[in-house]
């Protein structure tokens, strides 16, 4: 089932009622609205006089509910998940730990690969030359140590919005497009936090990422191959015109974890699919072997 993602932008009251999530509004003249709740995978709460009961931060954590607060400017920055999201969560977190630096630096390697191969796709699309990203992915090593993410990420970035931005710099701080990308991304790693929480596994304890002041280290690390189909929803909407973080491009970005991709010519959801890829990081460091599954796009 395909898990919802709820946007509160306006003063509203969030409580439950018989397993149901309840919202009120301070003007009487609207009525109340209500969802269940094991109907929903993540809560953006973006306003400063949204309230919202304990009763009800519990239940959404049963679920295995992310509820994700903004800061003044709009932008995603707290994240509340279920640290008990999982039924073994010890043996999981001891097998976490006890990760070989080989292991590692293979997931990564995957990683990196398949995050090069769907950024490929992506300008595969805008009829851009790939070849040299192709052939990039093909000599990633075990934890990337010719730096070839780098190398595709330089053409990328410099290929990927030239028919419309003509001056266009990827960067946290940047102009447009920047903060729409920046809220896809935010979105995505709360939903990689999530997944991998569900899987009994800390998003702190990264593979690659090693930050000591990122408590999402791990999630970082495994969100990298999705990144790409946040920037396809970002290109799409500078095609259509779109220059600001409004609420009809947060709208649109808050799709993001519903939206269709592929694994082994099959199509999936990008929320299910996450839980598929982070099921498959515990076993390839459970049994110390095996594939981390990831996602591509159609026809690649």
């Amino acid at each position: 089932m395909i898990k919802r993602t709820l946007y509160f932008g306006n003063e509203a009251y969030l409580s439950t009622e018989d397993e149901q999530l309840v919202v009120s509004y301070p003007d009487d003249k609207k009525p109340e609205t209500k969802a269940p709740i094991e109907d929903i995978g993540m809560v953006i709460l973006d306003h400063y006089r949204v309230v919202i009961s304990h009763t009800l931060l519990r239940k959404l954590l049963d679920q295995n509910a992310a509820v994700v607060t903004c800061d003044e400017k709009h932008m995603p920055q707290g994240l509340l998940l279920n640290l008990q999201a999982n039924h073994t969560q010890h043996e999981h977190f001891q097998i976490q730990i006890q990760i070989s630096e080989a292991q590692k630096k293979r997931i990564w390697q995957k990683t990196i690969q398949q995050k090069i191969i769907n950024q490929a796709s992506l300008l595969k699309k805008e009829s851009i030359p790939t070849d040299n990203m192709r052939y990039w992915a093909g000599k990633v090593k075990p934890g990337d140590i010719g730096n070839h993410e780098a190398r595709a990420a330089a053409y990328y970035w410099d290929k990927l919005f030239k028919k419309h931005l003509s001056n266009f710099k990827r960067g946290r701080f940047q102009p447009f497009p920047n903060d729409m990308l920046n809220y896809g991304y935010a979105i995505l790693r709360a939903l990689t936090a999530r997944s991998l929480v569900g899987s009994g596994l800390l998003p702190t304890l990264g593979i690659h990422h090693r930050n000591k002041y990122n408590a999402y280290c791990l999630a970082d690390d495994i969100m990298e191959p999705y990144r790409p189909f946040v920037d396809a929803v970002v290109l799409g909407l500078v095609e259509e015109g779109y220059t600001t973080l409004d609420t009809e491009v947060k709208k649109e970005l808050l799709q993001i974890p519903a939206q269709d991709v592929c694994y082994k010519d099959r199509k999936e959801v990008l929320m299910n699919m996450m839980q598929l890829t982070t099921a498959s990081l515990y076993e390839c460091m459970k049994n110390k072997k095996g594939t981390i599954k990831y996602p591509s796009f159609y026809g690649d």
